[in-house]
């Protein structure tokens, strides 16, 4: 029986159906006499032309009938949704972190091919050593987080269940919060660092110009790195603190027992952020000399003029093996797709210099460099960025404590940007209220110079057009200053809310078709094309 068929049916016979409580307001029913038999039925009329069987009974209808005829109501009044959605170093391991990350060349592309869902609006993508986050302006919250679920599993190869085992997701303000947290160093795996900041900036950057990555996610990472700035400057818990890469130096140090690198063979493979950092922190933990293996020698020679005192010899990438047969201790950070040492070929290499019983890779990659394998052979031990928490615990009490001064830094700044988006609100119903007085001004303008039959000079038209214009644009001038807010004043976001909603209630604003619908409805034609 249909919805429609049901329910007229329904309004017919109410006398032989038989009903529950639940479905009258509690006040159809005075509880202490209730009687689920013979219940108190609303007044109807009934039709005698259309006698049915006494034994009929009208169904109700179906949880899934009563899902369709509710979801067009809750669809149109769901607003759009910020929304995190990926894997971070608390949350997943970095087998498969690196079987998600992107490239950062990519990340232009990737914006563009998330917007081309159905319910994705905006995209921004945040990928490093230590997460790889998608930020999202979404049409629909559920909707959206399947779509992007799908493309990434069918990006990455890993099924949905496993994706969503080790997943963060995230909405709205609870976004919006990891975002500054992360930024301002406290969802790192070393608390407080700074080399995520100008991460957090290469997205903005790398966005530029991009279809997709729009208003509210571009104000979004500029809040964010904002708030990064904010808290390094007025907190002291960047003082002291280390970097992935200087978490990585240490930990070599750790397991060599030494003090310095003084007398280390070092190998350093590629010379891009990460690499850079390595250096810097070999070079304060004492290491005077080292070979560097990168594809070209400009970025390793930008290295030298920085640090003069350091003999860093520039091998090139087809020399890499010849090198590490040399080195004792090997750092990868290269943002190579494929391995650069397998377990075949470190099982190969001479042995270690005298005194060093097994060779020391520290991988601090996403996708790693090195094959987890090579930590079974007896010639060599493996370190990756998992493995760093053992030099981050060290210090991580006394960075707790700072982070509650940055925490308070970031909830002002939390307010400040919920109040700003907020007030992106108005915007459609500046628009519609314009075009609505515009379309009055026009038809009116037209009727009046019909009447005069064309008896008007075309200098007559332009003051007549130009009276009609400053009349609208007087008028137009209160409302509109009453629908304008910067987002830094509670009180008055609220008063400018309640505007916006009288101004749609008086005039009608509200179109059949929500905004939202549109947007899906014009998405969804572009595909087929």
């Amino acid at each position: 029986m249909s919805m429609a068929a049901s329910s007229s049916t329904d309004h017919t016979l109410r006398s032989s159906v038989k009903f529950s409580p639940a479905q009258f307001p509690k006040s159809t029913f005075a509880p202490q006499r209730l009687s689920f038999t013979t219940p108190k039925i609303p007044k109807c009329t009934l039709r005698s032309d259309n006698p049915l069987p006494q034994n009929f009974i009208v169904s109700k209808p179906s949880p899934l009938e009563i899902l369709k005829t509710s979801s067009a109501d809750r669809y149109t009044k769901e607003k759009s949704s910020i929304i995190v959605i990926g894997l971070n170093v608390h949350t997943a391991p970095v087998e498969m972190r690196e079987k998600l990350a992107i490239p950062e060349a990519q990340w232009p592309q990737v914006i563009q091919e998330l917007c081309a869902l159905n319910h994705i609006e905006e995209a921004a993508v945040l990928s490093t050593c230590n997460r790889i986050e998608i930020y999202l302006v979404a049409l629909s919250q559920h909707r959206g987080v399947r779509e992007v679920t799908d493309w990434i599993s069918k990006k990455s190869g890993v099924s949905v269940p496993e994706i969503s085992k080790h997943q963060i997701l995230l909405y709205n303000k609870d976004a919006t919060q990891h975002l500054f947290e992360v930024a301002a160093g406290l969802d790192s795996l070393v608390l407080g660092e700074g080399q995520i900041l100008s991460q957090v900036k290469q997205v903005v950057k790398s966005g530029q110009g991009v279809p997709g990555f729009d208003r509210k996610i571009s104000g979004l990472f500029k809040q964010a790195i904002s708030v990064g700035k904010r808290v390094r400057t007025e907190t002291n818990i960047s003082s002291g603190s280390v970097s992935v890469s200087s978490a990585a130096v240490e930990l070599a140090l750790m397991k060599r027992l030494e003090s310095s690198f003084g007398d280390a063979k070092v190998l350093v493979i590629g010379a891009g952020k990460m690499g850079k950092l390595v250096i810097k922190h070999l070079v304060a933990k004492g290491c005077r000399k080292m070979v560097v293996v990168n594809r070209s020698e400009e970025k390793v020679n930008a290295i030298r003029k920085e640090l003069k005192d350091v003999d860093i010899v520039y091998r090139p990438l087809s020399e890499m093996m010849e090198c590490a047969a040399e080195a004792d201790v090997i750092f990868t950070g290269t943002a190579s797709e494929s391995l650069l040492f397998s377990k075949e070929n470190v099982e190969i290499l001479p042995p270690v210099g005298q005194g060093v019983r097994r060779r020391l890779f520290v991988d601090i990659s996403i996708p790693r460099n090195v094959d987890p394998g090579v930590s079974e052979l007896e010639n060599a031990l493996v370190y990756n960025v998992d493995d760093l928490r053992e030099v981050v615990d060290a210090n991580k009490e006394d960075r707790q404590r700072k982070a509650m001064e940055a925490r308070g830094i970031i909830k002002e700044e939390l307010n400040t940007f919920e109040a700003w988006k907020d007030s992106l609100e108005t915007v459609p119903t500046i628009k519609k209220f314009r075009a609505y007085v515009e379309r009055i001004r026009a038809s009116e303008l037209e009727k009046c110079l019909s009447k005069m039959r064309g008896d008007v000079s075309k200098e007559q038209k332009e003051a007549m057009y130009a009276l009609s214009m400053g009349i609208v644009n007087k008028l137009l001038h209160g409302p509109m200053q009453h629908l304008r807010c910067d987002g830094n004043d509670t009180k008055c976001l609220d008063e400018v809310l309640e505007n916006m909603r009288a101004l749609n209630r008086m005039y009608d604003l509200e179109t059949e078709i929500s905004l939202m619908e549109e947007k899906i409805r014009v998405k969804m034609e572009k595909a087929k094309k």
